[in-house]
């Protein structure tokens, strides 16, 4: 170890003060890190998630953490070829860090998933520093998700070359964060023994109670509709719907109403299939997030979903979201995924399929009917969420594991540690 303070650098492809939902979750954790004690440097792009023609500035220090910002082309992240130039620029400018002297060389070298195959970073670095302790927090697993999405076939020759490399560099982690069980099973493919830990996103806004909806809000939002239910974020190829409208045409008339304030490359598919006749189904707009806490405070349950080919590639961060809004959710999706288990464990929602349509109106109908029953498990929920998935408890088990990594005793011992909420 350097110095009297641990060193450790984060490889995220964003940072503050880009305003992408894991752009936050990495500097909230840097925040943290620096306020344990810890001399934290970050090295991102200087572009912008969503607009790369922005630059942010080459250096900066924000909150006692060294922002040392890495130039790269303006390429679209919208785009395959884009992402894929993206990841290479950014893992050869990262891979410097093997070249620096001791004085500077991080302790631990804390890495993401964004940009796509980041994780290979640990190849270079554990070749050229095997005393440096690599972490790699994996937030979905690529070339699954190109698999998933029909963009690769799990046997082509891009798949079995890029599944070698993984399994090198995955094992050459020193500890990896999943999110959750249905992950950790996704990635044992890669090796049995990876010292896993689950370590999931915090909700980015933490109520210290169930909050009230707002009276006009949720009339403006829902009308005078008795039970409302709120899908709110990102909408994408590995979200589905049908079986939300499938539900909400059965309970036409009943006063439960369903909305959608999402955005993603999924909306367009969803908007066509709204019929003019479901008349309790509808989209709101987009929010800020400084609208966000009383926006998801005006539903009494939300929406999340996950199209069965994406478990375990992929956590729906909504999930802490709502349970810290002290929201039960309504999940369509696997049971046996990570969101599927926790609802079942935790008693927080309902696992909607295709063929528990009836059963799941008539939950809906009996949280519509008692207010008491509705409002004890929301209580429930937020109590969940603090107790189990909170920022306090993730830190915690963060700062935890990386003392282990980085205390004498442990330095050349390669620990493996599987847990999950």
């Amino acid at each position: 170890m350097t110095g009297l303070r641990r060193r450790i650098c984060i490889l995220y492809h964003f940072f503050h003060p880009d305003d992408v939902v894991s752009s936050r979750h990495f500097s909230d954790l840097a925040e943290d890190f620096a306020a344990a004690g810890w001399e934290v440097e970050v090295l991102p792009s200087n572009r912008s998630c969503r607009n790369p023609s922005r630059q942010y500035p080459a250096k900066e220090t924000w909150k006692g953490i060294q922002i040392h910002r890495v130039w790269r082309p303006p390429l679209s992240q919208s785009s395959t070829a884009g992402r894929l130039l993206n990841a290479f620029w950014m893992l050869a400018a990262w891979s410097r860090l093997a070249f620096r002297s001791a004085a500077t060389r991080p302790d631990v070298v804390l890495v993401g998933t964004d940009p796509v195959l980041s994780v290979l970073i640990a190849l270079p670095l554990k070749w050229l520093r095997p005393q440096m302790k690599v972490v790699h927090w994996a937030f979905d697993l690529y070339p699954e998700a190109a698999v998933a999405d029909g963009l690769l076939t799990q046997s082509s020759r891009k798949v079995r070359i890029l599944t070698t490399l993984l399994r090198r560099a995955y094992r050459h982690c020193d500890l990896i964060a999943d999110l959750g069980p249905c992950m950790q099973q996704r990635l044992q493919v890669y090796g049995e023994s990876l010292p896993m830990r689950t370590i999931v996103p915090w909700a980015l806004s933490e109520e210290p109670g169930p909050r009230p909806a707002e009276p006009s809000l949720r009339r403006r939002l829902f009308g005078d509709a008795g039970l409302t239910l709120l899908y709110s974020g990102n909408f994408g190829r590995a979200h589905s719907f049908q079986e939300f409208l499938a539900l909400a045409r059965h309970m036409r008339s009943s006063g439960v109403d369903f909305r959608w304030s999402v955005r993603g490359n999924a909306v367009a598919d969803l908007q066509a299939a709204i019929q003019p006749e479901d008349t309790n189904v509808g989209l709101l707009p987009f929010v800020k997030e400084e609208e966000l806490a009383s926006h998801l405070a005006a539903a009494d349950i939300h929406m999340a979903s996950l199209k069965p080919d994406w478990s375990g590639i992929v956590v729906p961060s909504k999930f802490f979201g709502s349970l810290a809004a002290g929201r039960p959710i309504l999940f369509a999706g696997p049971e046996g995924s990570s969101v599927g288990r926790w609802i079942r464990q935790h008693r927080v929602g309902w696992v909607l399929t295709s063929d528990n349509i009836e059963e799941a109106a008539a939950w809906l109908r009996s949280l519509a009917a008692s207010p008491d029953l509705l409002a004890e498990l929301q209580t429930r929920c937020h109590a969940v969420y603090r107790n189990y998935f909170c920022r306090e408890k993730m830190i915690s088990i963060w700062v935890h594991e990386l003392a282990r990594l980085t205390s004498p005793e442990q330095r050349h011992v390669r620990a493996a540690h599987i847990g999950t909420p």
